[in-house]
């Protein structure tokens, strides 16, 4: 396996901040860089880091809205790290967990093509702009 997914935790903060620092000055990305942010999230839902050996190269954050809805709010792979297929392995491993549900949605930044073409790949589809 390429990667390996593991819960954060509050104690996670610290590791979260820094990769939203390097993704930080695009104007396709919406940083999270508020301690406070990373809070809310960890209560509201599931942030995951993404590890490559020990290394975290990432994280993914979604939330469960109902039984059968999923919303990705959130997938950051660090710049050194990305066009290694990190995000497609976690975009596998995320989506054969949630195999039996019947909607995930995600929001995307419309001018991020790297992600439009990865989210497309496993059929997702643009609905509104």
């Amino acid at each position: 396996m390429l990667v390996t997914l593991k819960k954060a935790t509050v104690a996670d903060i610290p590791v979260l901040l820094e990769l939203e620092k390097s993704v930080a000055g695009t104007k396709i990305y919406s940083p999270m860089l508020e301690e406070s942010e990373w809070a809310e999230a960890l209560q509201n839902g599931a942030v995951i880091l993404i590890e490559k050996g020990n290394t975290v190269v990432g994280n993914i954050s979604y939330e469960k809205k109902r039984e059968s809805h999923i919303y990705i709010s959130g997938l950051v792979i660090a710049p050194q790290f990305q066009g290694q297929g990190i995000a497609r392995e976690v975009m596998m491993q995320l989506l054969k967990k949630f195999k039996s549900t019947k909607r995930i949605d995600l929001v995307t930044h419309p001018d991020n093509k790297a992600a439009l073409r990865l989210y497309q790949s496993f059929g997702f589809i643009v609905e509104s702009r």
